[in-house]
């Protein structure tokens, strides 16, 4: 069977892999080692060896993970026999398993998979039956909480909320009544019926007697506990992955599937892809001079394919407005002058807060981009509703504030009322406002809405006047305004995690911290929601190209860049103050590694001396990685000596020439 590949094509490690088919190996595949072609290789080969399509199993993380190997497996070997192959998720193969024998579990064969949707109009439901319809809480979150404690093996019985544990005892009952399981039941059953079931799990080892497992150090014990089940003697089984890129502890991945392999299949082949073909000699030297600090892991240093390349910049910024300016401005020139595409530069953070001064920097020059992994700050929920109360004090004349404000948080004006004195405001061809003053309208509320619609109208009068005046700080009495309609506590309610809480309080104090900062300026709460609404404003051309790639570190791993900008590499950001507090940093070093290791040619680190956070300017110290790290590939700067240095006359010849080229296009 011919394989469309050559030998000669891979490197000595690459062919180790490829040609190693029988028992327990592990593939430790670093950062731009080629992973995907040595993986798809060596399926091919099992083929050209004589294993049978129908006996190859590969399992990735995502169905396009999957359909891109299938594709290249495809490419290697005969249309037939690349279909017979089994690529497919985790998720896809339990539904396999489960329709061998999901009967013994005590299902019907015919079961039905319940995905978003279904869940979250249960769960609904649920909350209502036991909780009341007045209740409060996001059916997102009580799903995020069943779900994370499936996959950690706790019991519904075992949930600290009493009501969350009546809710998950429900929705698991619903569930089989219904003879219905969720994504996370698939894992679960699966690897049951495997357990409980040797006559299923002994006709799956002898169907898959060679399994394949891409991107390894992702997978949680419930996955761990699965391939142990799937695999029999003599472990044929292959997983690929890298611990140095494993950074999704947060989600439940363990890192210990990986450092710790030997544990679950005995004497594995350990074979090591440390041959970069991505990044230049720069970039990876300074990459494995960061993660040799993380103990514990498996040793292995990328080397490169390519000598040389440019020394990599860390510049000191005075604050994050200087350094989102001085990014955009530079990214801006390079391609008005060296036509550089915007495709070409990234910029890697690693909190979503970091977007917004550079999501800013990045529309005032007009620059495309996308955001890769991050809510644009503008779009988020939390956000919206606060810059709509800021209309709606401003204007109450103008409805469609009002209207998305009107009862959140919940202040006892319902839906039914909202539509009554809509309609009404349309007969009478007034504002809704206006129709919530009118008292044949309020005639037609109960007594209870009623005394709600005066006090609100009351509240936001009183606030409207104290803003107007401007005697006092804007951003102080709109602080004020939300304390006293309990806000953040309305915003922090519907939050699955601490961190997530706190976000969204930051978000919103994010916004009245501008408006302060508005007010010093001595700018009207008119100028500043005119400044908002053009920053929220989003142009369709722009939205439409590719454009400079805005992404989170997480977002980040397996894609690479020509131009990388990693900014914020500081104590409290990289690594994060949560991981300072558990002592987790070990994730954070490799997280920073993923990010440094994403750079093709070049890549600028930066970091401030002060950061603004609730309107006020905190000190931040460097990040404590920057002293693991080898400067024998960096270029030290800082950003007064960058702005006060004179342009060099090859530098002007070179500006003034890419512009007039710029503008004559």
């Amino acid at each position: 069977m011919s394989t469309g590949f050559s030998f000669s094509s891979l490197n000595e490690a690459q062919r180790d892999a490829v040609n190693s088919l029988d028992g327990p190996v592990l593939i430790l595949a670093g950062a731009g080692t080629g992973k995907t072609r040595t993986v798809t290789c060596r399926i091919a080969n099992m083929l050209q060896q004589g294993v049978q399509p129908h006996q190859i199993l590969a399992v990735t993380f995502t169905n396009k993970a999957a359909a891109e190997m299938r594709e290249r497996v495809c490419g290697m070997v005969s249309q037939d026999a690349g279909e017979e192959i089994t690529v497919c998720t985790f998720h896809s193969l339990c539904v396999r398993i489960l329709r061998e024998g999901i009967e013994k579990l005590g299902y019907k064969k015919n079961f039905t998979i319940y995905s978003g949707p279904d869940q979250i109009g249960m769960i609904k439901q649920l909350i209502v039956r036991k909780g009341g319809k007045d209740l409060n809480v996001d059916p997102q979150m009580v799903l995020s909480l069943i779900s994370n404690n499936k996959n950690a093996g706790i019991d519904a019985d075992d949930q600290a909320d009493d009501l969350i544990a009546d809710i998950a005892r429900a929705y698991n009952n619903e569930l089989r009544t219904q003879n219905a399981v969720d994504f996370d039941d698939l894992l679960l059953l699966a690897e049951k019926l495997l357990r409980e079931h040797a006559d299923v799990r002994e006709i799956l080892q002898k169907k898959y007697t060679h399994v394949t497992v891409d991107e390894f150090q992702d997978t949680n014990g419930l996955q761990m506990k699965l391939l142990q089940q799937l695999v029999g003697k003599p472990y044929n089984v292959c997983v690929v992955g890298d611990d140095d890129q494993s950074i999704y502890g947060w989600r439940g991945a363990d890192v210990t599937n990986i450092l710790q392999f030997e544990r679950f299949f005995p004497n594995p082949k350990v074979i090591r892809l440390e041959m970069n073909y991505r990044s230049s000699a720069a970039v990876l030297h300074t990459a494995n001079s960061l993660i040799k600090h993380n103990y514990g892991r498996r040793e292995k240093e990328l080397k490169p394919s390519k000598d040389g390349g440019e020394k990599l910049r860390l510049i000191a910024m005075p604050g994050d407005e200087e350094e989102a300016d001085f990014i955009a401005e530079e990214i801006h020139e390079r391609n008005a002058v060296e036509k550089k595409p915007w495709e070409d530069f990234a910029i890697l953070f690693r909190t979503n807060g970091q977007s917004r001064n550079l999501e800013r920097a990045m529309r005032e020059l007009k620059i495309p981009y996308r955001m890769v992994g991050a809510q644009s700050f503008f779009d988020k929920k939390e956000v919206r509703d606060t810059i709509a109360y800021l209309q709606a004090l401003h204007n109450p004349l103008s409805d469609v504030p009002l209207l998305r404000v009107l009862n959140s948080p919940p202040r006892g004006i319902g839906q039914g009322s909202t539509v009554l004195i809509t309609d009404c405001s349309r007969e009478r061809q007034c504002s809704v406002w206006e129709a919530m003053g009118c008292e044949e309208v309020l005639e037609q509320l109960s007594t209870k809405v009623r005394n709600s619609v005066n006090a609100f109208v009351e509240l936001m009068q009183g606030y409207h006047q104290r803003l107007i005046k401007k005697e006092e700080n804007m951003g102080a009495v709109f602080k004020e305004f939300l304390e006293e309609i309990d806000f953040f506590e309305w915003v922090k309610r519907g939050c699955k995690t601490e961190n997530e809480k706190l976000q969204r309080v930051e978000n919103v104090q994010e916004v009245y911290a501008n408006l302060s900062h508005a007010h010093r300026q001595g700018k009207s709460l008119q100028k500043f929601l005119d400044q908002m609404a053009l920053q929220q404003d989003k142009d369709d051309d722009i939205e439409k190209q590719k454009g400079v790639c805005m992404i989170t570190l997480h977002a980040s791993k397996g894609l690479e860049f020509p131009i990388v900008y990693l900014v914020g590499l500081e104590n409290g950001i990289l690594p994060h103050k949560r991981s300072l507090e558990e002592g987790t940093t070990d994730e954070e070093r490799r997280l920073l590694y993923v990010g440094i290791t994403r750079a093709q040619d070049e890549l600028t680190m930066t970091y401030c001396a002060y950061r603004t956070k609730y309107g006020e300017q905190a000190h931040c110290e460097s990040s404590q990685f920057l002293k693991e790290i080898d400067f024998t590939h960096i270029e030290e700067l800082d950003y007064d000596d960058i702005m006060g240095a004179e342009a060099t006359e090859e530098e002007t010849e070179s500006f003034f020439s890419g512009l007039k080229s710029f503008l004559d296009d």
